[in-house]
């Protein structure tokens, strides 16, 4: 990693990455793996610790910190297998560094995700893995506030959330919001791409 990556500071709490990928095809995938009903949050899991999805595979050994990723060997599950835009969404990451937690989320109309702090999903955090969030289905009166402020996130968009930082979540629209979440190791690449879209923004 060149000196300047290492020491340049991460002044924003959002940074949109140079990524557009197809909302409409993700959403048709979406829509061939949902259970109909569900209340208030539903997950679909996509990448998940290989015991968990190979039940004949056995439980990793201890790990001194489970942030980092590398505690486990990461799978695809049988739905993400079945969903070729997905994967190959998942693979544009894959391509250049370990994805691990993959997942498919879901929150109900007319729910609120209470203001909260994850403390390891963020670039500064040492040995921790990142998560870049693209919504796939929104509705108007739904809001993603991060540091109080909203996140214009839109379908198709691709963005990094300092997400050690306060959040919450509004859904005030009668249809539900559907996100892919997908975790990684920052490495070298990881961390130039977010610096570089964070240098052109500004």
């Amino acid at each position: 990693m060149t000196q300047d990556i290492e020491t340049k500071k991460q002044s924003s709490d959002r940074i949109k990455l140079p990524f557009s990928f197809d909302a409409s095809k993700m959403f048709s995938e979406f829509e061939s793996l949902k259970i109909d009903t569900f209340e208030y949050y539903n997950v679909i899991p996509l990448t998940a610790p290989a015991h968990i999805v190979d039940p004949s595979l056995p439980f990793p050994p201890p790990a001194e910190d489970y942030a980092d990723g590398s505690w486990t060997d990461w799978l695809d599950t049988n739905e993400l297998k079945q969903s070729p835009y997905l994967m190959s969404v998942v693979n544009t990451f894959r391509e250049h560094t370990k994805v691990t937690l993959v997942r498919l989320l879901r929150l109900a109309p007319n729910s609120i995700v209470k203001e909260h702090t994850d403390p390891t999903l963020a670039l500064e955090i040492h040995k921790s893995v990142i998560r870049l969030t693209i919504p796939i289905f929104k509705n108007d009166k739904v809001e993603f506030f991060l540091n109080d402020i909203p996140v214009p996130m839109q379908p198709g968009e691709c963005w990094y959330l300092k997400l050690t930082d306060p959040h919450k979540i509004d859904n005030l629209g009668d249809t539900e919001r559907v996100n892919l979440t997908i975790d990684m190791i920052p490495n070298d690449w990881v961390r130039k791409m977010i610096v570089d879209s964070q240098s052109f923004e500004s």
